[in-house]
């Protein structure tokens, strides 16, 4: 009987041994190709080995630590430093801004822009005003007086005003006017066109832009 206990052991080990040779992620990081074009690196899931006493973690190897102008979003900027006139193009098709100056293009983001019922117009702009910590006057929430959200994401030009509330405009940082109430600024993006007409962008990447585009900048809006 002991015998065949001893035999089975040897046999479970062998085998789990074996398998373990077919069980480790020998890759410890993968390359992804962003959107907006150029790659992006990650670390991959922690590798894991069977050995003679079970499962155990194997350790990674430390990858040399880099800076990389891509953002896994899509986005990227390599305009510190380069001479040309900005410009700004908009594409609402791909739901992405770029970013030139002069001829060559020195970044790229995602955005999100106008809804159906709310679409952002298009054509050829240019920036009027900037503003870094700009509210707006249409949208935003009514509150009370200890700063409690009463009603969320208002139009007050239509929405009334519960009694003894206030509105308070919708934070629009590195805000740049493009024309009438619409303009591109950091906000929320959902993956598809969701805005009230203006062009958000990810927070890193709209104070790029703001940044990078004094009064007068061409912005061109297209589909």
């Amino acid at each position: 009987m002991i015998s065949s206990l001893r035999h089975l052991r040897s046999l479970s080990l062998l085998f789990l041994a074996l398998l373990g040779a077919g069980c480790i992620n020998t890759t410890p990081y993968y390359t992804g190709r962003s959107p907006g074009g150029g790659y992006y690196v990650s670390m991959a899931a922690p590798s894991w080995e069977f050995a003679p006493w079970g499962l155990v973690k194997m350790p990674r190897p430390r990858l040399p630590q880099f800076r990389s102008p891509w953002g896994g979003d899509g986005s990227y900027w390599e305009g510190d430093g380069v001479p040309g006139k900005p410009r700004i193009h908009i594409d609402i098709g791909d739901q992405m801004a770029y970013f030139y100056k002069g001829e060559r293009q020195v970044g790229a983001s995602p955005v999100c822009t106008g809804s159906p019922e709310f679409p952002t117009p298009r054509g050829s702009f240019r920036v009027m005003e900037k503003d870094h910590d700009h509210l707006s006057s249409i949208y935003g929430d009514y509150i009370d007086a200890n700063g409690n959200i009463v009603k969320t994401q208002v139009d007050n030009r239509k929405d009334p005003r519960p009694p003894g509330t206030r509105f308070d405009g919708a934070k629009m940082h590195w805000f740049l006017r493009v024309t009438g109430a619409v303009g591109m600024h950091e906000g929320y993006l959902p993956g598809y066109a969701d805005s009230h007409g203006c062009i958000r962008l990810p927070s890193h990447m709209a104070r790029r832009f703001y940044e990078n585009a004094p009064v007068g900048t061409p912005v061109k809006i297209t589909e």
